[in-house]
């Protein structure tokens, strides 16, 4: 086997593996933590959003 394919092989290798781990590290469920803060900050956006006067974009 040369040098060559036997770099090929582990350049394989690791992409491989790389790929599995990016893989699990996007199945994995985000913390309850995030979700909690995530659904807080949409709170608040929301609150923001009612505060703020709606224009009429319909010309008349």
């Amino acid at each position: 086997m040369g040098e060559h394919e036997e770099d090929d092989r582990s350049q394989a290798f690791i992409d491989e593996n790389l790929k599995r781990v990016f893989q699990q590290t996007i199945d994995e469920d985000l913390p309850d933590r995030f979700k909690e803060l995530l659904e807080k900050l949409r709170r608040q956006e929301d609150a923001k959003s009612d505060d703020v006067p709606k224009i009429n974009s319909d010309p008349q």
